[in-house]
């Protein structure tokens, strides 16, 4: 028969606990908007509601479109 190692368990303090939960929430940004294209979360802009990806997708398709121009003409 084996006998478990003897080590005390960790316990944490309430207070602790709920401190720690609390700086989570006040990091956290309370109000997250729709993306209006993919429908996932977006910071709220007045002007548009897109998330990180969309966004990053219209700035390269506006650098393209800026850098096929002068080719065209």
């Amino acid at each position: 028969m084996r006998r478990k190692p003897n080590t005390p368990e960790l316990t944490i303090d309430p207070e602790i606990i709920e401190s720690a939960k609390r700086s989570l929430e006040a990091e956290r940004p309370r109000v997250m908007a729709k993306c209006s294209v993919c429908g996932a979360e977006a910071t709220p802009n007045p002007t548009e509601q897109l998330c990180w990806v969309c966004r990053r997708l219209k700035i390269s398709a506006w650098r393209d479109i800026e850098t096929q121009s002068p080719a065209q003409e």
